[in-house]
């Protein structure tokens, strides 16, 4: 047997085997999950899983980024023995009855018990070279990442906890958008989470770093990945919102083959800086240094309602 058909076999066996065995807690175990091979999404080449996952899941031989799992970021990212997560136990709920070849319930036990996470986000805050931040990180494996109303409030109560305690907040976007079984629901989070990010931003005046990884696309690409005060990327990454077929059909006309990479996106000022994976805490933590002297900032401003007289000065 070749080692290509070896690698398709075992990737067979995983899809079988991955809702069924798990560890001690609850997360999927590496070798039944992953195997021990993998191939690179961009030159081909064949990978180890062990030596990928040391060199932060970069292809050896094209330094192409290939996907990472939001418990790996944390882990490359935080300090060892910082994070602190938050609002773990918020589990999603099926309002619509959404059933499609299976029932929305179904999908969401399944997705736990592939990745171990209750839904498609990890929160709390934590270390970066002793500076603490708020951190969001999204996790594709889950539902693709997708939008839906626990993420949107695990995301905006970390908002609103980084605003009352004068936290640098980061968002590491990996998304396919809104999550279509909670329809309606499921869009409203944009703009909760938007104007959470406006008091953060703007009224308490604190910093919020935005981290495009790939994919990032959906309604979280026009939402709060990429309302950030600095707008990083990783290499190659694939940012946008709708997809490129859908455009070429809409605009009748042939894309850029670059279309709504990081290169193209900061070509046309759409980000501040591409940052490959092994530079980002250095990137991150000389971000926050030279960050920590910025004047005006108010720890724990969050304006309830507005008042007539806010408004009167407003209007003045």
């Amino acid at each position: 047997m070749s080692i290509l058909a070896w690698i398709e076999d075992r990737r067979k066996q995983k899809l079988k085997s991955s809702l069924n065995q798990t560890t001690g807690n609850n997360s999927p175990s590496t070798e039944t999950t992953q195997g021990l091979w993998t191939r690179c999404d961009s030159c081909g080449i064949i990978l180890y899983i062990k030596h990928l996952k040391e060199n932060q899941r970069v292809c050896f031989g094209c330094g192409y980024h290939l996907q990472m799992n939001s418990t790996e970021r944390i882990e490359n990212l935080i300090d060892a023995k910082s994070w602190r997560p938050l609002y773990e136990t918020l589990s999603p709920c099926d309002p619509l009855e959404f059933k499609d070849q299976k029932t929305y319930p179904e999908r969401l036990q399944e997705a736990q018990e592939r990745t171990g996470l209750q839904d498609a986000v990890q929160t709390g805050t934590g270390l970066i070279d002793g500076i603490p931040v708020a951190v969001a990180v999204m996790d594709f494996h889950f539902m693709g990442g997708s939008l839906g109303s626990v993420v949107g409030e695990k995301i905006t109560r970390l908002i609103e906890y980084a605003t009352k305690k004068g936290l640098t907040l980061i968002i590491i976007s990996a998304s396919g958008g809104a999550r279509m079984q909670e329809g309606i629901l499921s869009l409203m989070q944009m703009a909760k989470i938007s104007a959470a990010l406006h008091v953060h931003q703007s009224c308490a005046n604190l910093l919020y770093i935005s981290i495009l990884t790939s994919p990032t696309t959906g309604g979280v690409t026009a939402s709060f990945a990429m309302l950030g005060d600095l707008i990083f990327a990783e290499p190659k990454a694939l940012i946008g919102f709708a997809g490129r077929r859908v455009i070429e059909q809409t605009l009748q006309e042939q894309l850029p083959e670059n279309f709504q990479t990081a290169e193209y996106l900061l070509h046309h000022g759409l980000l501040d800086l591409i940052v490959p994976r092994s530079f980002l805490k250095q990137a991150l933590s000389e971000t926050l240094t030279f960050y920590k002297a910025a004047p005006f900032q108010m720890r724990g401003y969050i304006p309830t309602q507005l008042n007539l007289e806010s408004l009167d000065e407003i209007v003045s």
